[in-house]
């Protein structure tokens, strides 16, 4: 492996965090209301009938407002961490994008096995 392809351990593991925190934060946005503020739904045919019937909304509560914000945060942060590490001196400007997605393949977590008990037994 050249400098361009052997990442620091240091760096592996902000990818995978950063990686763990977008997927965290995309699973807890999907369990919340489809609307930040409370909001009437609409039937189909009312508007943007593409959708079918959608529901009312009770809005985000302040305790989710402010989980949404500190899961941005930390995203925002390890991004800034990933991107401003030491290692991206070596790596030649041209070579600099396909050396990222190099990264973020290699530091991707592992899939958890849908049948825990068949993973065991591999």
């Amino acid at each position: 492996m050249n400098d361009e392809t052997a990442f620091p351990h240091d760096l592996l593991q902000l990818q995978e965090r950063l990686h763990r925190a977008q997927a965290e934060h995309r699973a807890y946005l999907a369990a919340l209301p489809w609307s930040v503020e409370p909001i009437k739904g609409w039937a189909r045919g009312e508007r943007f009938s593409h959708r079918g019937d959608v529901p009312d909304s009770p809005g985000w509560s302040a305790e989710q407002k402010e989980t949404v914000d500190r899961m941005r945060a930390e995203i925002r942060q390890l991004s800034s961490d990933v991107v401003d590490h030491p290692h991206w001196k070596s790596v030649p400007t041209e070579n600099m994008a396909a050396s990222r997605m190099l990264l973020k393949r290699q530091a991707r977590p592992a899939e958890a096995p849908e049948n825990p008990e068949a993973a065991e037994a591999a």
